[in-house]
């Protein structure tokens, strides 16, 4: 998500600058924009759109050693010329790029208009550069650390000033950041591709680290000042290899990805415990609901469907979840206090964006829950709740279902707390477990090489099949969605109670089933089902919670999940499926990345 890329050397800095954030492309981005020192001052350009766009507005680039530039994926305001980075102080003097997001920023920015300051973005990030145009008295570095101790969230930083037009001042808290080694030159990024080519010589940050870089040198402190020796990396990865961190295609990125997207998506909205949205002014929407319509396609639908089953289950409110290309042609008997809740990745879905006009249309208020800021179903939308997924490459969504997980939990604690159907004690157990749920992911990526061994002795199939009860089978649609999208096996997912009323007629010997065993309530009755598929042949492979264990022990395989709460489980009972799918898809010679026929975003019916 956004991209940085800073350099301070004798070379002219804006094609430098360019180079780099063109190779951060990958990422994502709706704007860009670079700040550079020109005759004493600094000239800030910035555009809405591509890197192009901002080369064309540029011009011949004038001479300049030293600036720093963004590609800015937007979540704090809509994409725009305005809201682009680089941000600047009221004077123009001080410059300011950010990757990440300030979550205390509101109280910030009201507290510096008070004070006198200017604001002219609806950026998070604006309030930083006025915090350091706020302490700015002796030196940029100074001010920067001053303004360090009053920010709360995620932030990769990158700040000059007219005053000090040799110097680039960078920090790190959880948003990637490294620098660049060269010889009467040195460059800051957010990502290794930026600086490929310029040099192979870099250091890696680490959350808490501050960095003075000039064309001299490199000096890294605590942010209390404290000197640190840093070991320098030497990269070897040519530049495709770079983009996917290492990772030999984005899917297998985005699967890894996936906890730290779980704690972006959290950050800032469980406090004590409980959900709070009051930054998002939900109340309004949902005082007088008494049945929620949640609509979307693939992926997002059966993130829809896990949805449904936990606000039905702990706010005790009503609710339907449809196919979008299907809900959108019935003839719903629309009632007051009905609430529409519509789910897209890319808020561009065109199904999707139908029903919520359609919605609209019938005075029902709609709110969205998407991953891009400034998409046609975010600006249409009554009210939104962005995923903090970042940019996915891979057409197979992996860590935009997850996040997407995470909101529909976020949004049965909400309700449930607001419509009092649990005591708050209980709820604050649940939202503290959710904040887990990161922890928990990681470990079930331990199991990868166990995945794909398994992967490897059942290659070539030509079917497969998915079962589960309640939660489980939820999860189950979306692992057999995720093996027919790229490694092209027929998968089916059934509810496992409706094996016996027809297709147990499909079972035979070697047919590989994987069973998901998360719901301890249930597992015993989802265990009958599976001697019934055993009787017939079938090989069993299990996705089971650890102290489920010996329940599932007549199972050929088992891929262990740790014991979470059932309610839960489906966040981390989705991986081992995501992990299946993708190895399967290697083994078999599958572009995994860009399967057939299929696009990331479905912008036609």
């Amino acid at each position: 998500m956004c991209g940085i890329m800073g350099y301070a050397g004798r070379n002219n800095a804006i094609p430098v600058i360019t180079h780099g954030l063109s190779n951060l492309e990958y990422r994502g981005y709706d704007s860009a924009g670079i700040a550079i020192f020109k005759d004493g001052q600094i000239m800030i350009t910035k555009k809405a759109g591509r890197l192009a766009d901002l080369v064309k507005a540029i011009g011949e680039p004038p001479a300049a050693n030293l600036g720093i530039g963004h590609t800015r994926w937007a979540t704090h305001g809509v994409p725009s010329d305005v809201n682009a980075h680089p941000h600047a102080d009221c004077s123009g003097r001080i410059a300011i790029v950010h990757n990440g997001i300030i979550e205390n920023y509101a109280a910030l920015r009201k507290e510096l208009i008070l004070e006198g300051h200017d604001f002219i973005s609806d950026t998070d990030t604006e309030v930083v550069a006025h915090l350091v145009e706020k302490f700015y008295a002796d030196s940029l570095e100074n001010a920067v650390r001053k303004a360090l101790n009053y920010i709360e969230g995620s932030f990769a930083l990158a700040v000059i000033s007219q005053e000090e037009p040799d110097k680039i001042i960078a920090a790190k808290k959880d948003s990637p950041l490294i620098v660049g080694l060269g010889a009467g030159e040195n460059y800051i990024a957010s990502d290794i591709p930026a600086i490929l080519g310029k040099t192979d010589k870099v250091y890696i940050l680490d959350d808490y680290e501050f960095v003075v870089v000039t064309a001299e040198g490199v000096t890294i402190t605590d942010f209390s000042g404290n000197l640190i020796n840093k070991e320098i990396f030497n990269v070897t990865w040519d530049p495709i290899s770079a983009e996917k961190a290492g990772y030999e295609h984005f899917m297998l990125k985005e699967i890894h990805e996936q906890p730290d997207a779980i704690r972006q998506t959290l950050r800032g909205k469980i406090k004590d415990g409980l959900v709070d949205f009051s930054e998002q002014g939900l109340d309004e929407l949902f005082d007088d609901v008494k049945k929620i319509y949640m609509v979307a396609c693939g992926t997002a639908y059966h993130a829809g469907l896990v949805g449904r089953l936990a606000i039905e289950k702990i706010a005790r409110l009503p609710v339907e979840t449809d196919i979008a290309s299907e809900f959108r042609y019935r003839d719903v008997l629309w009632s007051p206090g009905d609430l529409m809740i519509v789910i897209s990745q890319s808020g561009e879905t065109a199904d999707t964006l139908a029903v919520l006009r359609e919605a609209q249309r019938n005075g029902v208020k709609v709110l969205a829950v998407t991953n891009v800021v400034g998409s046609s179903i975010a600006r249409e939308a009554d009210k939104v709740l962005y995923t903090y997924a970042g940019p996915e490459i891979a057409v197979a969504s992996t860590k935009a279902y997850s996040t997407q997980l995470v909101i529909m939990y976020l949004l049965a604690l909400y309700l449930a707390k607001k419509r009092k159907t649990y005591d708050q004690k209980t709820l604050a157990g649940l939202g503290k477990e959710l904040l887990d749920m990161d922890v928990m992911t990681e470990k079930v990526l331990q199991e990868e090489e166990k995945i794909k061994r398994l992967a490897g002795k059942y290659q070539n199939v030509e079917s497969t099949f998915f079962l589960g009860r309640g939660l489980d089978y939820a999860v189950a649609m979306e692992g057999a969605l995720k093996l027919k999208e790229i490694s092209y096996i027929h998968a089916e997912a059934y509810a496992a109670g409706e094996l016996k009323h027809g297709p147990l007629a499909l079972i035979d010997t070697g047919v590989p089933v994987l069973a998901l065993i998360s719901q301890d309530a249930l597992a015993a009755k989802s265990m009958s089902n599976i001697k019934e598929v055993k009787a017939r042949g079938a090989v069993v492979v299990a996705v089971c919670k650890e102290n489920l264990q010996e329940v599932c022990q007549e199972c050929d395989e088992q891929i262990l999940l740790p014991d979470v709460n059932p309610l839960l489980a489906p966040i981390v009972s989705v991986i081992p499926l995501q992990m299946f799918a993708y190895y399967m898809a290697i083994f078999r010679g599958a572009d995994v990345d860009k399967p057939r026929n299929l696009a990331k975003s479905v912008t036609v019916e």
